[in-house]
C-alpha cells in the first residue's frame, strides 16, 4: 500500500501504523498531544479539521469511545494517504477522511480538533513562538477560518480542541469569542522544566458559559533529555 517515497510507522496503540512521506508531512508531538487531550466520549461523533495524513482520528479510534471519527483536508493527495492508513488498519467502517475545504464543510458533531497546517515554524524564524513565521504558514486557511469551521460544526455545546503556539494566544481568545467558543481549558507544553511553553491545548465549548482551567504545565523532557512519564503514558500505554 506504500508508494514510493513513503514509510509505514507504528503508532504504538493497539497495532496501529500510519503512512507517511518524509518528503511531505510527517506527524509531531503536536498531533500526538491534541489526540490524547481530546475527548470523545461513548457514541459521540468526530471532526479533525486540516487532518493532513489522519493521524488524529486514526489516533483516537484507540483513546476513545466515539462512534465515528472524520477528517478534512484540502490537498487530494494527503486525503489520499490518509484514506490508505484508514484501510491498512481496517477502520472503515469507523473513520472517514473527506477530501475538502473546512471553509465549507458543514455538519453535526460534539467534538471537533484541529492542529492547524501553520504550526510550522520556518528554518529563518528567531523563536519556535515568532508570530510572523507562523503566519506566514497559513496558506490553505487562517486560524479564525479553522475557529469558524469548528463553531459552524459543532452542536450546542460540543468541543472543540486545538493545538497552537503560545504566541498566538491573544488571537485564539478573540477568534472563539467571535464564534460562540467559550475557552474551557487551558495547558501549556514546556519542554524542560524552567523553560517557555512552545505549545498550547484549549479546549472550549460552544455556547459554554465562562469559567477557564488552568491545569499544571505539561512538561515534554525531564533532565537526562528522556521523555516524562506522562508523556511515555501518552505514546505508549
Amino acid at each position: 500500500m506504500n508508494k514510493h517515497g513513503e514509510r509505514l510507522d507504528d503508532l504504538h496503540r493497539n497495532g496501529l501504523k500510519i503512512i507517511q512521506d518524509p518528503a511531505r508531512f510527517c506527524f509531531g508531538i503536536d498531533a500526538v498531544l491534541l489526540s490524547d487531550f481530546a475527548k470523545v466520549h461513548k457514541g459521540q461523533r468526530h471532526l479533525d479539521l486540516c487532518t493532513g495524513n489522519g493521524i488524529v482520528p486514526i489516533l483516537l479510534t484507540a483513546k476513545s469511545a466515539g462512534s465515528h471519527f472524520s477528517g478534512v483536508e484540502i490537498q487530494e493527495d494527503m486525503a489520499e494517504m490518509a484514506r490508505r492508513s484508514v484501510a491498512l488498519n481496517g477502520l472503515e467502517d469507523k473513520v472517514s477522511i473527506i477530501h475538502g475545504d473546512i471553509r465549507k464543510h458543514t455538519g453535526q458533531y460534539n467534538v471537533v480538533t484541529a492542529n492547524p497546517p501553520y504550526m510550522a515554524v520556518d528554518a529563518g524564524a528567531q523563536s519556535p513562538n515568532d508570530a510572523n513565521a507562523i503566519a506566514r504558514h497559513e496558506i490553505f486557511c487562517n486560524l479564525d477560518d479553522v475557529v469558524a469551521a469548528a463553531s459552524r460544526n459543532l452542536v450546542s455545546r460540543g468541543r472543540f480542541y486545538m493545538v497552537h503556539r503560545p504566541a498566538r494566544l491573544a488571537d485564539i481568545f478573540a477568534s472563539l469569542a467571535a464564534h460562540r467558543l467559550a475557552p474551557k481549558i487551558l495547558q501549556l507544553v514546556q519542554p524542560r522544566v524552567g523553560q517557555p511553553p512552545n505549545l498550547l491545548l484549549i479546549m472550549a465549548s460552544k455556547d459554554g458559559g465562562a469559567g477557564l482551567q488552568i491545569p499544571s504545565p505539561l512538561v515534554v523532557y525531564d533532565d537526562d533529555g528522556n521523555y516524562t512519564e506522562e508523556l511515555r503514558r501518552i505514546y505508549y500505554k
